[in-house]
This record gives C-alpha cells, structure tokens and sequence, in this order.
C-alpha cells in the first residue's frame, strides 16, 4: 500500500503548491531584477502541470492558482498601500486564467501530433494575449506586467515593437514556452515545431528588416529633466525645483521637463508661482512643462494637469490625465470599496479625468505629446500621439510611493516600448527617480537617474516623424489572436456536432 501511494499521481496540495509557484515565475524578467532571456521559458513549468491536469475543472483550479500567483508575484510592491486588498485583486484577476489553463490541457495533452506542433502554440499564446488584453483595462489595473514589456533592453524586441506593440511579443514570447513543452513531450511533433519555429523567425525577421522606420528631424533638441529628489511639502519641492532649473542657465535647452505633482498650487491662485516659473523660462530660454495637482478655481476636484510656460506664464493648451490609477487616484465604485482607504493607502478622494488628448508646441516649433505617470502603460496614448503629429513624447511621473521597490525601474522601461512601438522619442521625468530618456528606436539616448539622484540632466533628442506598421495599423496582433480562437472554436463545435449526427 505504500508503494502504491508512492507511485501514485501528486496529492492535490502538492500541485496547487507547485502551480501558485510556477505562475510567479515570470515575475523576473520584469525590472528590477530584468531577467529577460528568462521569458522564452518562464511559463515551462507551469504549461508542464497544466497538461497533466487530470481533469477539466483541476486545470481551470490550478490556472485560477497560477494566475494569483502571477499577480502576487508581479504587484507585490503594491502591498505596502493596499495590504490585504492586494490579495483580494489579485485572486479576483486571477480567475482569467481559469479557461486559459483548460485551453492549455486540451492542445497539449495526450499523444502529440505534426498537427499540434502548429495549434498549441498558436492557441495557448492567443489565449494568454486575450487575457493580457482583459487585464489591461484601466479598471482592472492597467496593462502592467506584460510579458512582452520584459524585452525593452533586447534589440529583437525593439525591431518587433514597432511591428506589432507589446502584444506582438508577447504572443511570440508565449508561443515559444509552448513550442518547447511541444519539443519536450511530443517526440512525433518535435521536427513539426522546430520547423514551424524557424519559419515564423524568419517571417518575423524579415518584416521587422522591412517595416518603415521613423524619419528623425535634422536638427536635434535639447531638453532637460528635472528630478528634485524625496522632498516633504509642495513648497519646498518647488523651491528645490526652481534651483535645479535655475542651473540649466546658458546650457542651451528647449524644453525643460518636471514630473508629476511637481507643482502642488493652483496657478490661477497663485499669480506669484506662475511668475517664478515665467522668469525660469526667460532665464533658461526654455519653455517649462510642469505638472499641477491642486484644485483648479471654477472647476470641482482635483485634476493633474500638465501645462506648458513660456515667458509670458502657461500658454498653449493644457493636458488633464485621463487614466488615472485604480485605488491610487480613485476608488472604483466607491460605494461598495471604499473600505479599501481604511486598509491601506487608497485615495481618500476621486481625481477628476481629463477627456481628450493634446499636442502641445514650444516657440522653436518642438511637438510634443504629454502622457502622465500611469498612462505609459498605455500602448494606445502614445500611438494615438503619434498619429497627432507629436514628434515628441513626455511622461511625468511620480512613483515616490513605491521608491524601494521595483516599481520605479519597471515603469522606466515602459518608456523604452512605448518609444519603439510609436518610433517617438520618449522622456520620462519623474519626482524621485528613476528619470529616462529614450530614442525613436527605444534605446537610452544618456543617463538615467536613478532613485538616489536630485538633478537636472539634458539630454539631445531628434524629434521623428513617419508612422511605424503598430501606429498605422494598431494592435493587430491582439485582433488576430482572438479570429484564431473563434476560428479554431468555430471547427471544434462544428465537428461535434458532426460527431454526434454520425452517432
């Protein structure tokens, strides 16, 4: 009898263990510890449990399992501020890999087949890219944590970008976990799949030789980030600021970038701050754009709104964040969660949304897009901005909140996709590090500061113009993902009903 039980399939609590483990595992190859040649086979082990599920319903338990621990794993700097409500996201969102995981073990169990070498990994990718979609809803959290985002520093990864976006490589990324379970436990599929591999590199190669590139300007600009550093209070930020611009005097910059919240006053009310910066942009010769969190006169709530100051004061039109941060800036159907702000760090009031998009233009003719914090996680912002002819495009941020955690590096590397996807310069600026700045085709175009850092840095940039195939054509590749699962549906329901006619 004990031989039996040892011989025996794993008892249940072992592979709900292994798969709460096997889903964080991809958690790495997102910075801080940026382990990007470790997302081809970050989803092995957890791919290898799901096909040995012995039913239906223990695979959807052990995705739904998997899912949490992915979430745990990549928002784990969230504890901090949301405590237990953490866990109640991240079970709750983990519930989209349910269906993901009985996808998983009808294409990858049983005997394998040259048949299988081209559905599972087409299918088990399009699956997971539908529930990178979901996830990516403002509600839900945002597009934070896409496995293709991993590959930010990666040259293939920067050629793929402008292709397809960020749902480009993921879907190439989670077709090659599969691919190697196919490799590994189908001998009659094997040469099937790695010939199905080499052709899809190669057209995937081929295209990215061939896409159009941005064309950048003849003349580069010159812009400034400023990070004041971890400062308490809104006056003194601004004073440390004003000195670090002030020392920018002479250096020949066009544009000169704070972060988020880097000014904490309403400058209709305060004529005085309006001034300061005013005489800033005569003195530098740069306009400044700042970022104003403060209650605007004649309109209700609170804004962050990004305006631009010449030397004159604010000119141009103004940009309100439009996506603002679940908990963080808001409290999603506050009637029924508004018990999250007596738990942890959630926004005791609502921020109010901006509606729409702007370009704005300094006096040296300089397009640029603004985006806010958050919003980098978008792909669609920064495409849209794109198409609205910015040649440029600014983040403010702040992340002073999560400053020991991995969360300031990993929203720096947003920048470097979303410059590839858009073929737009991006410069991230934030409060308290990490400040970046990224060319057209995403890579550093200087230094970075980091956390530890209270500095003003300018960097040259060529604005760039021309559409990239992801700003023409947009996110394709999540479209073609959800056709191959209606499709592949569609012939599944079709031959059993056939099945049961011959019956």
């Amino acid at each position: 009898m004990v031989q039996r039980a040892m011989s025996g399939p794993p008892p249940s609590w072992w592979r709900a263990l292994a798969a709460l483990f096997a889903g964080g595992l991809p958690a790495p190859v997102f910075p801080a510890p940026g382990w990007w040649w470790w997302a081809p086979f970050c989803l092995v082990p957890w791919l290898l449990l799901l096909r040995t599920a012995p039913t239906a319903r223990r695979a959807a338990l052990e995705g739904w399992l998997g899912g949490l621990g992915f979430m745990l794993a990549v928002h784990h700097w969230l504890m901090p501020s949301l405590h237990v409500f953490t866990l109640v996201l991240a079970a709750l969102l983990g519930l989209a890999w349910a269906p993901w995981a009985m996808l998983v073990r009808v294409l990858l169990a049983g005997p394998g087949t040259a048949w299988r070498a081209v559905t599972a990994p087409a299918g088990v990718a399009s699956g997971w890219l539908v529930i990178e979609l979901v996830r990516s809803w403002q509600g839900l959290g945002g597009p934070w944590g896409l496995l293709g985002a991993s590959q930010w520093q990666v040259g293939p990864g920067l050629r793929l970008f402008p292709v397809g976006g960020v749902w480009l490589v993921s879907l190439l990324l989670v077709a090659v976990n599969t691919a190697l379970v196919v490799v590994a436990t189908s001998p009659r599929a094997r040469w099937a799949t790695l010939a199905a591999g080499a052709a899809v590199a190669a057209l995937a190669t081929g295209v990215a030789a061939a896409a159009p590139r941005p064309v950048p300007a003849d003349r580069p600009a010159r812009i400034a980030v400023v990070q004041p550093g971890v400062i308490s209070g809104a006056a003194q930020r601004f004073d440390r600021q004003e000195r670090l611009t002030a020392g920018l005097a002479g250096r020949g910059a066009e544009l000169v970038v704070w972060g988020e919240s880097s000014v904490g006053f309403d400058l209709a009310a305060r004529p005085d701050l309006a001034g300061r910066l005013a005489a800033l942009s005569r003195r530098t010769g740069a306009e400044l754009l700042v970022n104003v969190d403060a209650r605007r006169q004649g309109r209700p709530g609170i804004s962050k709104t990004s305006v631009l100051v010449g030397a004159s004061g604010p000119v141009g039109p103004r940009y309100d964040k439009m996506r603002l941060v679940p908990f963080g800036e808001y409290v999603p159907a506050r009637s029924l969660l508004g018990w999250a702000t007596s738990v942890g760090r959630a926004a005791g009031e609502d921020r109010h949304p901006g509606t729409r998009q702007v370009v704005m233009e300094t006096s040296g003719g300089l397009r640029a897009g603004p985006l806010v914090c958050f919003e980098t996680a978008f792909p669609d912002l920064s495409r849209r901005l794109a198409r609205a002819g910015a040649g440029l495009i600014v983040a403010q941020s702040s992340t002073s909140t999560f400053q020991q955690s991995w969360a300031p590096a990993q929203h720096a590397s947003l920048a470097a996709v979303r410059a590839a996807e858009s073929g737009r310069p991006v410069v991230h600026a934030t409060l308290t590090g990490v400040s970046a700045v990224f060319d057209a085709s995403g890579r550093p175009a200087g230094p970075r500061l980091g956390t530890d850092r209270s500095a003003a840095a300018l960097y040259e940039l060529r604005p760039a113009a021309g559409a990239t195939l992801y700003v023409r054509f947009g996110d394709w590749a999540v479209y073609a993902a959800v056709a191959w699962l209606v499709v592949a549906g569609g012939v599944v329901a079709v031959r059993r009903v056939r099945g049961r006619g011959d019956g």
